[in-house]
């Protein structure tokens, strides 16, 4: 596959045997053939780098690295070090940002970067949505609290690095991705560059994501990323509200010997904020996930509220960053 492409693709993994495969063949079949796919691994231990070897056979345009640097023994910021590392490698004037446990159509880069090749903007979102192939209930349940859809065709106004295209230039003008911390850093990244341009929003150019949650796993996930919001100091209005909510909750069960009220307009806001971003596309949906859906949105303001605290605590005390498990492979 020859490839003119002024686009390079980049992506940063560790640890993703059961998933490097499917990622590798969707980002080297695009409809806009890539000028070259970069895959930093930061030092996998489960087989991922050698399926990335046996990879570079098939597909000429992809460049696997190895650093082990990009890893969180050896930095706070594992994941933007990596992405770090790739985007300076790039050739291209235009890079698009992919993310393991994700697969993308076959237009999604086409899609993701026609505004900037165009010269309309210099940054692109493409948001994420479920895999239609395999979603657990726990993975519908929590989905818009992760600003991840239900359908490629719903409207995405957040940021995530599984799916977003920059120039380069762009890049280097905000100091590339924050090193100094390990989730939220997209969030951050995304906080400079619109500060300086205003984002494009691609259509149905989302990833295609697979977490595979359980309750546990989304509710850690969810914790993870609070107390990185806390560390970074980002978000402050979304714990005023989570923090909102969770004062709500107390006063209407102590007020439940008087009367049942507002316990009632308690449930009606948790409905509102549970279905309000995708009610749409959950039509037809098993009660079993509805029920799921209900009960993560209870329990979302107290781990947004606690984490956030205390990874503002955690920065004002130590300076230090929360590992990730993934990470001390």
């Amino acid at each position: 596959m020859e490839s003119m492409s002024p686009v390079s693709v980049v992506a940063t993994v560790l640890n993703e045997v059961a998933d490097i495969d499917r990622l590798v063949t969707s980002l080297t079949q695009q409809t806009l053939a890539p000028a070259e796919v970069i895959i930093v691994d930061g030092g996998s231990t489960d087989g991922t780098w050698e399926r990335l070897q046996a990879a570079k056979t098939k597909y000429p345009h992809l460049i696997p690295i190895r650093d082990e640097s990009c890893r969180l023994p050896n930095s706070p910021g594992p994941i933007s070090r990596g992405r770090n590392v790739a985007i300076a490698a790039a050739s291209s004037a235009v890079v698009a940002c992919a993310d393991a446990g994700c697969t993308y159509q076959p237009d999604w880069l086409q899609r993701l970067t026609a505004s900037i090749l165009s010269g309309e903007s210099e940054y692109a979102l493409g948001g994420s949505c479920l895999d239609p192939e395999q979603r657990t209930v726990w993975d519908i349940a929590s989905a818009p609290f992760f600003g991840v859809k239900l359908s490629t065709d719903a409207k995405t106004k957040s940021c995530t690095a599984r799916s977003i295209a920059f120039r380069k230039e762009l890049w280097k003008r905000v100091g590339g991705f924050p090193e100094d911390i390990y989730l939220g850093e997209d969030t951050v990244f995304d906080l400079k560059v619109r500060a300086l341009v205003t984002p494009a929003f691609a259509e149905r150019a989302k990833a295609f994501y697979r977490p595979r949650h359980t309750l546990s796993s989304a509710l850690g996930q969810m914790a993870r990323y609070a107390l990185s919001d806390g560390i970074a100091g980002v978000r402050p209005a979304r714990l005023l509200r989570n923090l909102g909510r969770c004062v709500l909750e107390i006063v209407a069960v102590a007020l439940l010997g008087r009367t049942i009220i507002p316990l009632c307009c308690v449930f009606a806001l948790e409905v509102y904020f549970a279905f309000r971003l995708d009610w749409r596309d959950l039509r037809g949906a098993s009660a079993r996930a509805l029920a799921a859906r209900m009960l993560f949105s209870w329990l979302v303001p107290w781990v947004v509220a606690w984490n956030q605290i205390k990874g503002a605590i955690t920065k004002a005390n130590t300076k230090t960053n929360q590992p990730n498990p993934q990470n001390l492979n």
